[in-house]
């Protein structure tokens, strides 16, 4: 199965399959979604109402990989459940790291 990241200008993308209102906050699993595309999947308590489950996304990831959440921007799919996330930085060493920490998962 293929990892849901790839290089970019500025640093590496993230698709994500969003599901907000869940009973936990939790970065469950990579899967391979109707269109072939990998996604990790992630779960938010907030509601998807005024940014909130976009804004839980962020800062669930980001103390996750830990790094700032200054470093993460949704590019696209803010009004969708998929979304894909721009981690800023080194494309390089952000996705040696985003690999290893996709193996935790």
């Amino acid at each position: 199965m293929n990892l849901p990241i790839r290089k970019s200008d500025g640093g590496v993308l993230l698709d994500v399959r969003l599901t907000p209102n869940a009973a936990q906050n939790r970065i469950e699993e990579v899967f391979v979604d109707a269109e072939g595309r990998s996604r990790l999947k992630v779960k938010v308590t907030v509601v998807p109402e005024k940014g909130k489950a976009n804004s839980a996304l962020v800062k669930l990831l980001s103390k996750s990989i830990k790094c700032g959440q200054g470093k993460f921007d949704i590019i696209s799919g803010k009004l969708d459940r998929n979304k894909t996330v721009l981690v800023k930085g080194d494309p390089v060493a952000l996705e040696i790291e985003l690999e290893e920490w996709l193996k935790t998962i």
